[in-house]
């Protein structure tokens, strides 16, 4: 039985009359660049991360450069950050011309350390961003102490609906962090028909500009009050994504549930070490992955079974060769580096059949001799 990564043929079967009502809602009224498509969806993500403000943009890698020039940084600036995520996180940092700062992970959440922020932090330091990685938010709150007074942008690209509890509270993904980040990238649990992102904020001012920011730095057509870029969210991927978000919270339960199967399949495996979930925080799944020995062996293994894998993320950023000037060498990030090797993503998709889930336990059982 062949079981891939990820199937969204088959949730687009599931909801294909709702989204194409959508879109041709926006093709009727012609209307394609922001307009009223994008302001529904910025109200609803607002409301779904308990934001004052929502401002739509092309893709996730635009809403970290946003990010980082609404609140200034650039040439000169340090921003410390995790070698352990997607390029985007530190490859924005360093296209506004600051310079990437990389600590170590968490071995268990794969999330940034939040002690090892706090040894970073330099007179030149301008912001910290941390990753939700997986799903699972980092420890905002303690990260915000460990470094009081700086800026935080949440990478919230993997964690769109995941909640963290704060003070006795459930709080959001994006709520609490300066910025929150999010991508609509098809892959993600709330995923567009192309490519699309978002920014949260409570503060007004960094709203405003980041909405000047996106359409060439100026609020009114023709008059700029700064070098912006050309970063809208199209009205199509806006009529697509809420045609889909009324159906992100069962999706992220379908996938928790799928989690839970596993890890029940999976607890008896010594050689598996199944992906950690704090109890202060509940995870949206944007991958399910485990740490194992031999994991290019376990992979190719797979594939020959027909099961779809993935590795996020086989080189940590602070060994990429383009960040080779920055000096790093292997050992500086010691987690990051055996995750990388340790890694694989299996399918979590919320459309997998008990027989799918029920395969992939079996390949990876018999790779192991169980």
């Amino acid at each position: 039985m062949s079981v891939p990564l990820l199937d969204l043929k088959a949730q687009h079967a599931t909801i294909r009359d709702d989204v194409v009502a959508a879109v041709m809602g926006v093709v009727d009224s012609q209307l394609f660049i922001l307009g009223e498509p994008v302001a529904q969806l910025e109200r609803e993500v607002a409301a779904l991360s308990h934001a004052r403000h929502a401002i739509g943009c092309a893709n996730g890698t635009d809403a970290l450069l946003l990010a980082l020039r609404a609140l200034d940084v650039g040439r000169g600036d340090e921003v410390i950050t995790t070698p352990f995520t997607f390029f985007a996180t530190a490859g924005t940092i360093h296209n506004v011309g600051a310079t990437p700062v990389f600590v170590d992970i968490e071995p268990d959440t794969f999330n940034i350390l939040p002690a090892a922020i706090a040894a970073a932090r330099r007179p030149a330091t301008k912001a910290v961003v941390p990753v939700d990685l997986f799903g699972q938010m980092a420890p905002i709150e303690t990260i915000a102490a460990a470094v009081p007074g700086l800026p935080i942008i949440e990478d919230a690209a993997q964690s769109i609906g995941a909640r963290r509890m704060i003070d006795g509270e459930w709080r959001m993904a994006g709520e609490v962090a300066t910025i929150g980040t999010f991508s609509f990238f098809p892959s993600k649990n709330l995923g567009g028909y192309g490519d699309g992102g978002m920014l949260v904020t409570q503060n007004d001012a960094l709203a405003e500009r980041l909405k000047r920011l996106r359409v060439h730095g100026g609020a009114k057509q023709y008059f700029h009050d700064e070098v912006g870029y050309n970063s809208r969210l199209d009205a199509l991927q806006a009529a697509v994504l809420s045609a889909k978000l009324p159906h992100l919270a069962g999706w992220s339960a379908r996938r928790r549930a799928n989690a839970a199967y596993y890890d029940a399949a999976f607890a008896d495996l010594a050689d598996v070490r199944t992906p950690v979930v704090r109890p202060e925080n509940e995870s949206i799944f944007n991958q399910y992955t485990v740490r194992v020995p031999r994991r290019d062996e376990l992979q190719a293994f797979l594939k020959a079974r027909g099961i779809g894998t993935a590795v996020y993320y086989p080189l940590p950023l602070h060994l990429q060769p383009c960040f080779a000037y920055l000096g790093y060498r292997e050992g500086q990030c010691p987690e990051s580096e055996r995750a990388a090797a340790e890694v694989l993503s299996l399918p979590i998709f919320p459309e997998l059949s008990d027989a799918q889930l029920g395969e992939v336990v079996s390949g990876v059982r018999a790779f192991f001799g169980r």
